[in-house]
């Protein structure tokens, strides 16, 4: 899985090059790209707000592919990770309104304010 990992991160979406360079490699928390965490790869993983962040491609809207990640999403939630979904389209037409979503989940999580 760590080779598959470090391969997605090498071929990372414009999308996912987009929010992590953009904003979550400055964010004030550490934030992992393509983290293993149990038998799934997420594409983002804050391990202090125990936060995940995925960025779904258009095949994502496909019904088997929503049961899939309905069925990660429960495992992740299940070892106690908060999952957050954008599309692409999200991160391509609202970046601004995702990042600040990110950081009021974070902020909520955890009773702080990261930016303080």
């Amino acid at each position: 899985m760590t080779k598959l990992a470090r391969n997605l991160r090498n071929n990372a979406t414009p999308q996912e090059r987009k929010l992590w360079y953009q904003f979550l490699s400055k964010f004030p928390l550490r934030f992992h790209r393509q983290k293993v965490i149990g038998p799934h790869i997420v594409d983002f993983y804050c391990h202090k707000a125990k936060l995940v962040v995925e960025i779904d491609g258009g095949q994502h809207f496909q019904q088997e592919i929503q049961q899939t990640d309905q069925k990660r999403t429960v495992y992740l939630e299940s070892i106690g990770l908060e999952v957050i979904r954008f599309s692409n389209r999200d991160v391509d037409t609202n970046f601004d309104g995702v990042c600040n979503e990110i950081v009021r989940t974070i902020n909520s999580k955890l009773n702080i304010d990261v930016y303080q």
